[in-house]
């Protein structure tokens, strides 16, 4: 039976980049998360159509996985395709939109927050290309919610997602799949498996730590038992609720265990780890970390040893944070080069025009036009097919990469749970202060130019603005500032620092000793000590 339930707007409602994120408890409270499914399926119409559901694991997934789908057969939708226990990384979601033809998807994930019933929760709607939701899209789905008045729900008992199958949930048919088996088909026909097993063969060690979040069953499935890497190679590999009261967030700060060991006198060849919803990635070689940009960059400059680049890359396209490392590898290729807003969602026009192959992002994400998200795994896969034909050491890549190309030093900075009121009162005062800043020097550096960051997409001519204040001091060296969007608590203020150097001198030093004149002039033009009380950040990456 279906029943109409009689609701009203909650406010805050508002999905960001990356879909809506919010406390937990929040998301279990009264009518929450179906107001807000309510709204998507108002927005998209859901009668008649085919959608894909799945999540991260994390607490309240599976029980808001049953409320979708009895809120799917209410609204007229006419299958849903979910992963077998609820599960579905991000980019493998993506892929089954795109294998299915369907008309969009609902990821449950709130990517590398942590989980669990005190902390966070997220929803977002793919499009039919795989993607997020433009803004157009999302924008429409905030004002529904601010107008909402009922929502509908079939009475049902809960559909089992335990095993794959076929069942009926009202005039809705409810397809359980398993969650890898396509995904890891897709990531088959990408690369080299064959060298990849002979890499492993050779006695090659790697070290892939999952961080108790989905990616452990994809990477399991596909190192260990498709590519012949040594069982136990992937650590925390059970997805759980709370990921095991870890901050599944690949970088040097949370998964610093896998630091550790790399760093230890037994270090394996090859390290990497993932995020809670498997659409980030770390990768680290014996001794030697790899900053997002420069994964990238290299990534860019060797993908044509994978037999699904052979082809070529049609372009290359990083957020206007990232370094800049990927643009010469692009120029040497003599293909396009793009710098978009901070996230995914502005990548997709290029990858459905044609225009690009290749994209990253500075906070750990990196992916190509196989899929429509960002993707953990593909790019630690395709790390392993070059060093399979490579046969040289991480190290020994990046060092003949930035012989080659010369060095873009680079970190991130983060300045976590800032009160929000602070954090607007700097950038604020910062952006008033960008008129007056051309030509006065900073510890040392003389702005160029300095700018509030817009973007014109040359696929539909749509403008974005406001997109991340930048301070170009020129050679090669900024600093960017940007409020991240991506949180539940208070702002998280990051600031990126870039300094070139075209070598052959300089190219080994220390990320933060070659950045610190940039670090003190990012420092003393935005008064981050004097609005926020920090003087230093919560994480460095």
């Amino acid at each position: 039976m279906i029943t109409t339930v009689v609701t009203a707007p909650i406010s805050g409602q508002k999905p960001g980049t990356s879909g809506l994120r919010k406390k937990t408890r929040v998301f279990m409270g009264r009518h929450y998360l179906e107001n807000f499914v309510q709204s998507v399926f108002d927005v998209v119409d859901a009668a008649g159509k085919t959608f894909v559901l799945g999540g991260d694991g994390r607490y309240f997934n599976d029980r808001a996985a049953q409320v979708i789908l009895r809120m799917a057969a209410a609204n007229g939708a006419s299958r849903v395709i979910v992963g077998q226990g609820a599960l579905l990384s991000t980019p493998a979601a993506s892929h089954l939109i795109r294998l299915n033809k369907t008309d969009g998807g609902l990821i449950l994930s709130a990517s590398h927050n942590p989980g669990g019933p005190d902390e966070d929760f997220g929803i977002k709607f793919n499009m039919p290309n795989g993607g997020p939701a433009p803004e157009a899209v999302t924008e429409a789905i905030f004002r529904r919610t601010m107008e909402i008045a009922e929502y509908r729900i079939l009475e049902a008992e809960d559909v089992d997602l335990s095993r794959p199958g076929r069942s009926r949930l009202g005039g809705m048919q409810v397809d359980v799949v398993d969650p890898v088996a396509d995904y890891a088909a897709l990531m088959e026909s990408l690369f080299d498996f064959a060298a990849i097993r002979a890499l492993f063969a050779s006695g090659f060690r790697m070290r892939m730590d999952s961080m108790c979040a989905v990616t452990g069953p994809y990477a399991k499935e596909i190192l260990e038992n498709r590519l012949g890497a040594a069982p136990g190679t992937v650590a925390n590999a059970v997805p759980l609720p709370d990921f095991g009261g870890m901050h599944p967030d690949p970088n040097p700060t949370w998964a610093h265990a896998l630091m550790a060991e790399m760093s230890g006198p037994d270090a394996p060849d090859f390290g990497a780890a993932s995020d809670g919803d498997g659409d980030r990635n770390m990768v680290v070689g014996r001794g030697i970390y790899v900053s997002p940009s420069d994964s990238l960059a290299v990534l860019a400059a060797n993908a044509h040893l994978a037999p699904g680049y052979r082809a070529g890359l049609k372009g290359v396209a990083r957020s206007m944070p990232t370094s800049a490392a990927a643009d010469r590898v692009a120029e040497s290729l003599g293909i396009a080069q793009y710098e978009t807003p901070t996230g995914w969602k502005f990548f997709g026009n290029l990858l459905d025009a044609g225009r690009a192959t290749l994209c990253g992002e500075e906070s750990f994400g990196t992916g190509s036009d196989h899929v429509r998200e960002k993707d953990g795994l593909w790019a630690v896969l395709l790390w392993l097919n070059i060093l399979a034909v490579r046969r040289e050491s991480v190290a020994q890549i990046l060092a003949a990469h930035f012989a080659r190309f010369g060095r873009n030093y680079y970190s991130r900075h983060d300045f976590e749970a800032i009160d929000s009121a602070r954090a607007e009162a700097l950038f604020a005062a910062l952006r008033a202060a960008l008129p007056g800043l051309k030509g006065r020097s900073f510890a040392g550096l003389t702005v160029e130019a300095a700018d509030d960051f817009a973007y014109s997409d040359p696929v539909d001519g749509s403008v974005s603005e406001g997109q991340g204040i930048r301070i170009l001091f020129g050679k090669g060296a900024r600093a960017v500032f940007r409020l991240s969007g991506t949180g539940t608590e208070g702002a998280t203020l990051r600031l990126y620092l870039e300094r070139y150097a075209a070598g052959p001198e300089g190219l080994d030093e220390d990320p933060q000793q070659a950045l610190a004149p940039v670090i003190r002039a990012a420092h003393e033009i935005a008064d981050i000590a004097g609005h926020t009380g920090r003087s230093a950040p919560d994480v460095v990456t």
